[in-house]
């Protein structure tokens, strides 16, 4: 099964680059990154490739916001407090927000999509988007590329030592995960406090 995934990333490496980047993101370019550094990848074409994948998914993010405000507040009603906390994030960061989205857990899909729910144009949004993505790109694919012999090494023995290994991610993962759920708290708090106060 490794042998067979490596094959498709070294024969359709730009295609599932693309597609990975619009579905999730930074393992798929670190991985990319590393194929770079091998050499069975181009890293200035690698770069191109993320970023357009990363553009592509936050422009669909958005126009389903833009065209689908209706099926977005019955169905995703559940994402009622990451759409909260969007909407005061972009009220209170404007457009810079288009370029950090992108590293915050948990909001990086709803953050587009509560853009395209607002007046936001569209046009301006595409530019931003698609400069933050190459942005992201870049300094996502360039540390794995530099670095590409070390990280082989660090897979190598996590692959040996998962039992280390699987543990030590889900601690990360964790923190990670009650970092952004804290700071989700902070602005909602924020939020209340200020409407208790008008």
């Amino acid at each position: 099964m490794e042998d067979l995934l490596v094959g498709w990333l070294n024969e359709y490496g730009y295609p599932i680059l693309f597609l990975w980047s619009i579905l999730e993101g930074e393992l798929g370019l670190i991985m990319g990154g590393i194929l770079c550094h091998t050499g069975s990848m181009n890293y200035f074409l690698a770069v191109f490739v993320a970023g357009l994948g990363g553009f592509t998914g936050d422009q669909i993010y958005f126009y389903i916001g833009r065209f689908n405000k209706g099926f977005i507040q019955r169905k995703l009603h559940t994402q009622r407090r990451k759409f909260a906390i969007a909407h005061l994030l972009l009220k209170k960061y404007g457009w810079p927000l288009i370029f950090v989205q992108r590293y915050m857990y948990g909001l990086r899909t709803v953050i587009p999509m509560a853009i395209g729910i607002t007046k936001y144009p569209g046009k301006e949004f595409a530019i931003i988007n698609l400069i933050s993505a190459w942005v992201w790109a870049f300094i996502t694919i360039t540390p794995a590329y530099f670095f590409g012999a070390e990280l082989l090494n660090l897979l190598a023995w996590a692959k040996a030592h998962w039992y280390f290994a699987i543990p030590f991610a889900g601690a990360i993962l964790y923190g990670v995960h009650t970092y952004f759920t804290r700071l989700e708290n902070y602005f909602l708090q924020k939020r209340q406090s200020r409407l208790q106060k008008t």
